[in-house]
């Protein structure tokens, strides 16, 4: 199948076309048609002309769209979920999963945008503002950029455009090169809504055209998910637009010393840095743990990851399929090798196969190992022992990266003071970094970027406060 694009919400099929192929084996897993700069032109001018009307629309109007969005998705989630695994080689399992969460995503944006009201100040707790009242509305900055990586071609995508649908600001989306697919599906569905032409696009362009669509005055707000390098590059080049970047991190995990069920610990840290064969910005990369329990966790986290089903990401069973491509496996391989020359002992796995890695988990890694000190982004795990619950705190600290952090302890008060002392943007108690409802704010500090996602929190990004003031009033 070619899938159109879609300009100002109808499909084009014009032009040349570009082929997905699957990671796994190479295979097509479909083709799609190609903006030229003319298409891209009329998308973003689509947007700057529908903006005021946008910004108006009835709530029940956007809140409808997203609904229908939800239940749309959720009836086609087979479909969908096969899609997903043969673009991007997520096992099938992981990509239902990421449907699921979808629907989620478009469901509370739906919420947000009937409850997205603004508030009422009385101004009169001074002289000079008897009689006054201030209502706080938030209204959109303007058209925004939306620009997705390709590991969940889906869910990523729906935390770029729910959230501005729900808002009131028209969006262009540009899905990852590697994975437009699902995206494109994703405008089917947006298509049988009510909503104004205009308020979204999606242009499956090169990066080139990416970096001149981030550039152009209309669109205000630049939405970017992925690396550290292009993100930080956004934000260089365009310091007067609004920026939010979530680029990533080198997840890592807190086992203390009063942790009861090492048996959970290791099945979790297991599955969540192999997953998605570890191409998740929160999947485990860092395990420190405590001198008393290190020797058993190990143990029993080898035993797990070796359970796990690796293979063709179509077929049942399976829980780690290919990376996204063979440079991308042939990186992640490269540096394993390159810690294990360093140092560190290889407990299981290393090998690869195509663009397949198998799960790996090393000990003894170096702290300046990439695997330690950059984003691995694939399925590999270093286990470290620490002899106390401050030095693990402190040496998760020393990453640049700061997304989120998982603590596994029962104590409470163990639990207040490292989740204050970790430099993250979220800490996840009792369970592994992995952990993301897609309500809740998601976001990091340091080199893991800027700004929150989440329909709440994403809403706020895309818009500004504005005041009205009301004078002779009766408080």
């Amino acid at each position: 199948m070619t899938f159109p694009f879609w300009i100002a919400g109808k499909p084009v099929t014009a032009g040349a076309t570009a082929v997905v192929h699957h990671p796994f084996d190479g295979s097509s897993a479909g083709s799609h048609f190609v903006p030229s700069a003319a298409d891209v032109e009329a998308a973003v001018q689509a947007a700057a002309d529908v903006a005021a009307e946008f910004a108006t629309l009835p709530a029940h109007v956007r809140a409808g769209a997203l609904d229908h969005v939800s239940r749309s998705l959720g009836e086609r989630s087979e479909e969908i979920a096969a899609l997903i695994t043969a673009e991007s080689g997520k096992p099938l399992k992981w990509a239902r999963g990421e449907v699921g969460r979808a629907v989620s995503t478009f469901r509370w944006a739906a919420e947000e945008a009937r409850r997205f009201s603004g508030e009422l100040q009385r101004l009169d707790t001074d002289a000079g503002g008897t009689g006054r009242l201030a209502l706080v509305r938030r209204v959109p900055r303007g058209p925004v950029l939306g620009i997705t990586p390709f590991n969940f071609p889906l869910n990523l995508v729906a935390h770029k455009v729910a959230p501005a649908i729900a808002a009131g600001a028209p969006i262009v989306l540009k899905p990852a090169p590697a994975t437009p697919l699902t995206a494109l599906l994703l405008g089917e569905i947006l298509a049988a809504t009510d909503l104004p032409a205009g308020s979204w696009s999606i242009l499956p362009v090169d990066n080139e055209t990416s970096s001149q669509l981030v550039e152009d005055p209309r669109l205000p707000v630049v939405s970017f998910t992925g690396s550290v390098p292009v993100g930080w590059a956004i934000r260089d080049r365009v310091p007067r637009k609004h920026v939010a970047l979530e680029l990533g991190g080198n997840a890592a995990v807190l086992v203390c010393p009063d942790w009861p069920d090492l048996d959970f610990a290791a099945q979790r840290i297991a599955t969540f840095a192999m997953y998605q064969a570890g191409q998740s910005c929160i999947s485990v990369q860092r395990v420190y743990v405590h001198d008393s329990v290190y020797d058993a966790l190990t143990e029993k986290v080898l035993s797990q990851v070796r359970a796990l089903g690796v293979g063709d990401p179509r077929a049942d069973g399976v829980d780690v399929g290919p990376l996204i491509n063979l440079d991308a496996a042939s990186r992640v391989a490269a540096w394993v090798s390159e810690a294990v020359s360093s140092g560190a002992t290889l407990l299981t796995g290393g090998g690869q196969s195509g663009a397949t890695v198998e799960p790996t988990v090393l000990a003894d890694v170096p702290e300046d190992a990439s695997v330690m000190a950059e984003e691995v982004f694939g399925p590999v795990v270093s286990l470290v022992r620490v002899s106390s619950v401050a030095e693990g705190v402190e040496r998760i600290n020393a990453s640049r990266f700061g997304l989120q952090a998982g603590v596994f302890t029962r104590d409470l008060p163990t639990a207040f003071e490292v989740s204050a002392a970790l430099q993250v943007g979220g800490v996840i108690v009792g369970d592994v970094p992995s952990f993301r409802a897609d309500q809740m704010p998601y976001g990091g500090v340091k080199d893991s970027g800027v700004g929150r996602e989440g329909p709440a929190a994403a809403m706020a990004d895309f818009t500004e406060e504005r005041v009205t003031v009301l004078t002779g009033l009766t408080l």
